[in-house]
C-alpha cells in the first residue's frame, strides 16, 4: 500500500494489514486503527490528530519525525522501531509495549503511560515531567538525567530503573529513599 502524503479524516480500520506500507507524510484526523499491523511500515513525517491506534503492532516500523497529537495507542506494541525524533502531545500510552525502545531526549511530559512496558527502554534525558507511569514496568529502564519532577512512579519502578542524575521533586526523593529501605524520620 502506498498512501504517502494523503489526508484521511474520520476513517476506521479494524484488523487491516499495513505491513511494509509507504505511509510517509500521511495526515490523519479523527481516524481509528484497531488491531492493525504496521510491521515494516514507513510512517515517517506523518501527523495524526485526535485518533487512536489501539492494540496495533508496530514491528521494525519507521516512526521518525512522526507527530501524534491527542492520540491513544492503548495496548499497542512497538518493537525494534526507529522513533527518534518523535513528537507526542497529550497522548495516552496506557498498556503500550515499548520494551527496549530508544526514546532518548524525547519530550514525554504529561503523557499517560500507565502500566506500559518500558523494560530496558532508553529514556535518558527525557522530559517526563507530570507523566503518569503508575504500574509501568521499568526493569533496567535507563532514566539517567531524565526530568521526573511531578511524575507518578510506583516504588517498584524507583528500585528497578536506573535513575542516576535524574531530576526529582521532594515527594519522589522521599519515595525513592523509602523504596530503598531507608527510614525517614
Amino acid at each position: 500500500m502506498v498512501a504517502n502524503g494523503q489526508f484521511w479524516t474520520g476513517r476506521r480500520f479494524i484488523g487491516v494489514s499495513f505491513v511494509d506500507a509507504d505511509l510517509t507524510g500521511l495526515r490523519t484526523e479523527n481516524c481509528t486503527f484497531d488491531e492493525c499491523d504496521f510491521s515494516g511500515a514507513d510512517l515517517s513525517e506523518s501527523v495524526h490528530r485526535n485518533g487512536a491506534m489501539r492494540s496495533c503492532t508496530f514491528r521494525r516500523a519507521t516512526l521518525t519525525r512522526i507527530e501524534l497529537h491527542g492520540c491513544s495507542l492503548l495496548g499497542s506494541t512497538l518493537l525494534d522501531c526507529r522513533m527518534r525524533p518523535i513528537t507526542l502531545v497529550d497522548c495516552d500510552l496506557t498498556l503500550v509495549g515499548l520494551g527496549g525502545a530508544d526514546l532518548r531526549g524525547t519530550d514525554l511530559s504529561g503523557l499517560r503511560m500507565r502500566e506500559s512496558n518500558l523494560v530496558e527502554a532508553d529514556l535518558r534525558t527525557c522530559d517526563l515531567r507530570g507523566a503518569d507511569l503508575a504500574g509501568a514496568r521499568l526493569r533496567n529502564a535507563r532514566l539517567e538525567d531524565a526530568d521526573l519532577r511531578g511524575t507518578r512512579l510506583d516504588p517498584d519502578a524507583l528500585v528497578q530503573a536506573r535513575l542516576a542524575g535524574a531530576a526529582v521533586d521532594a515527594e519522589t526523593a522521599l519515595a525513592f529513599a523509602a523504596a530503598h529501605g531507608l527510614r525517614i524520620s
